[in-house]
């Protein structure tokens, strides 16, 4: 159940470096950007090159590196079925061959799975970088400002981002409440160690209490809108002005390089 607190996507963390001070809208676009390249990379260099370069953007974050790879432990179960099916059922060069299932293990397979895998794992870093280092209130704006283009063909962007931002900003606080959930099933004798299958079936227990908090705090926070008379849309100001930066631009210039790079080694020729 270790889930539960090793998660956080939606969390932030405040602090003073680099990456706090850009602009919202540049971390999401180029982010986006770096997401995209990375799809793209299937070679190991550039997957290392990758590598790197996300253990700089943790270090300009100044975010404790345990506290962002945090999140990659709830997804090891992800990562071994990936590199599971790719070096069982990947044909290739055959390197060894498991005698009891009489299944062969190839180099492609090996090297597919490990590239899949490192892909994956470099994404929900990049992830967890991008909302830890953004506030809710700052992706809000950013999400609504970049947005704003869909307004003219009518459709509602600012209800759209409220959504998607109270998405965001309430797993942290669903996860809570699921642990809160488990220390009350453990003082009333419930068991939640065992085999994988009798761990599935002690959490089946705590998803329909977590499903009714949910939907109660869901109407809490519609309850307290609705009292504050508060309306989405139009004539609707923010606290703060996003502005960009020349640290905006010079970031948004080397995603730009990255992911052109890219694509432009993506669409050679395989030798």
């Amino acid at each position: 159940m270790a889930f539960f607190n090793d998660i956080t996507l939606g969390q932030y963390y405040p602090c003073n470096s680099f990456i706090h001070r850009l602009d919202p809208r540049t971390k999401l676009v180029c982010m986006t950007f770096l997401m995209t390249a990375l799809l793209l990379s299937r070679e190991p260099v550039l997957l290392c090159a990758f590598a790197i370069f996300s253990a700089v953007v943790v270090i300009l974050s100044r975010i404790p590196v345990r506290f962002v790879l945090r999140n990659l432990r709830p997804f090891v179960w992800l990562f071994v079925i990936t590199l599971f099916f790719h070096l069982f059922w990947t044909s290739g060069r055959i390197l060894t061959q498991i005698p009891i299932i009489g299944v062969d293990v190839t180099h492609e397979g090996m090297q597919m799975g490990l590239t899949y895998s490192t892909r994956l794992g470099l994404l929900i870093i990049l992830a967890a970088v991008l909302t830890l280092t953004t506030s809710p209130i700052e992706m809000t704006d950013a999400l609504e400002r970049l947005f704003a283009p869909l307004k003219r063909f009518h459709v509602p962007t600012h209800e759209i981002v409220m959504m998607l931002t109270l998405s965001l900003r309430f797993i942290p606080t669903l996860m809570e409440e699921a642990q809160r959930l488990k220390n009350a099933q453990i003082s009333r004798g419930a068991s939640f160690d065992g085999t994988l299958l009798q761990r599935i079936r002690s959490v089946i227990p705590l998803i329909l209490p977590l499903f009714i908090s949910a939907f109660r705090r869901a109407d809490e926070l519609a309850l307290a809108m609705d009292s504050r008379c508060y309306i989405g849309g139009e004539g609707r100001t923010s606290f703060s002005r996003l502005k960009f930066g020349r640290s905006d631009y010079l970031v948004f210039v080397v995603s730009s390089l990255s992911l052109a790079a890219c694509i432009w080694i993506s669409l050679l020729p395989q030798q």
